[in-house]
């Protein structure tokens, strides 16, 4: 091979406790050997493991998931150890070292501990040291956690410009139908990431061990598409899986990425899940932003909803509450309301100071459309 090539595998909960038996150690040996094969032939692995939680459920005793968030943020205290620690035992024997990487949104949201974490990756990767992602559960709450694992991939696969993002699951693929209710759904090998249509086939219906279903694993390969990404989602016990990816077999669905891709800056504030308030836009403002692509002037905002700070990522919505698209906000909310359909050239009437005469500016803003 030519190049190294960058791969970001995420492994579900169903698969590394074999649907909630234990962790599957034999399961994690497999993956551990087809890891290693492709480490030798140049490949730099990244791996987002789920499972924490499951496993602290096993050695818990606990037969159902939890509800209580003070109960799952126990489980997963006790389980990551023993997650972690199982994935150092299945690779060591192949002479290749785990890393543990815990992950909250906050990490994702700050621009600099974003840029942090993409250093830390990279030194591991370089390293040969294969990463051992998953969000830190024992403080992520609600309104800030990243939600699920396969979104949490497609964010780490941005972050560092991955050329593959795999998804191990309990699923052969994506059918055009659920295939659990449906005995004629066939099975799609390839699709264009972006599809509006895919949504519509993919059930947001998880297993009892996970948060996600297939939606959650469509939206996924959508968000790494936006950094050039192609993103498959393969069946985990597949034989050999990893390695017919590698060799461009038929498996799985692949999602084929646009050709286009975003700069760093843009993926990382189209991908963060919080956004801290929003503002209206009239026609006007939707159309220099959309058709145009300039700056947002405060001229053609008409309303703010919401409680944010200057540098947070807001979002932009119509007059019908569309989403235009989302931005890094020069002045915080008290300030936005007091400039309101406001030209640029008097916002120092308005505030007696100016930080900028744009709201947004077009190279922090991005568009849905």
């Amino acid at each position: 091979m030519e190049k190294e090539t960058l791969w970001v595998i995420k492994i579900g909960s169903a698969m590394i406790t074999n649907g909630g038996v234990g962790i599957d150690y034999s399961l994690l040996d497999d993956y551990a050997a087809q890891i290693a094969n492709l480490q030798s032939k140049g490949y730099k692995i990244v791996v987002v493991s789920s499972g924490a939680v499951a496993a602290g459920m096993k050695r818990l005793g606990w037969s159902e998931r939890p509800k209580e968030l003070s109960e799952l943020q126990a489980a997963a205290a006790v389980g990551q150890a023993k997650l972690v620690e199982a994935w150092q035992t299945a690779l060591q024997k192949y002479r290749l070292t785990a890393a543990q990487v815990l992950l909250t949104h906050d990490d994702a949201l700050d621009r600099t501990r974003y840029l942090n974490i993409r250093a830390t990756l990279n030194a591991l990767i370089n390293h040969n040291v294969i990463p051992i992602i998953n969000e830190n559960d024992t403080v992520s709450y609600d309104e800030v956690c990243i939600g699920d694992n396969d979104t949490l991939g497609a964010l780490v696969a941005n972050l560092i410009e991955a050329d593959t993002y795999i998804i191990l699951t309990d699923q052969k693929g994506l059918y055009n139908k659920d295939p659990r209710k449906n005995s004629d759904a066939q099975l799609l090998s390839k699709v264009r990431a972006m599809d509006p249509s895919l949504l519509d086939m993919a059930s947001p219906e998880g297993g009892s061990l996970g948060k996600g279903g297939m939606y959650t694993k469509v939206k996924a390969a959508q968000k790494a598409a936006t950094s050039g990404t192609e993103t498959y989602i393969v069946y985990g016990k597949s034989e050999d899986g990893l390695l017919k990816v590698a060799a461009r077999e038929e498996i799985g669905t692949q999602f084929e990425p646009e050709h286009t891709t975003m700069a760093a800056k843009k993926r990382w504030i189209l991908n963060q899940v919080h956004v801290f308030g929003k503002v209206v836009v009239d026609e006007g403002a939707e159309k220099a932003l959309i058709v145009h692509k300039k700056s947002l002037l405060p001229i053609g905002v008409i309303d703010v909803k919401g409680s944010f700070q200057r540098g947070d990522i807001i979002s932009c919505v119509n007059v019908k509450g569309e989403e235009l698209g989302r931005g890094l906000c020069n002045y915080n909310s008290e300030e936005v309301k007091l400039l309101l359909k406001t030209a640029s050239n008097d916002i120092i009437n308005k505030l007696g100071y100016v930080i900028s005469e744009e709201l947004i500016h077009r190279n922090n803003w991005v568009s849905h459309q």
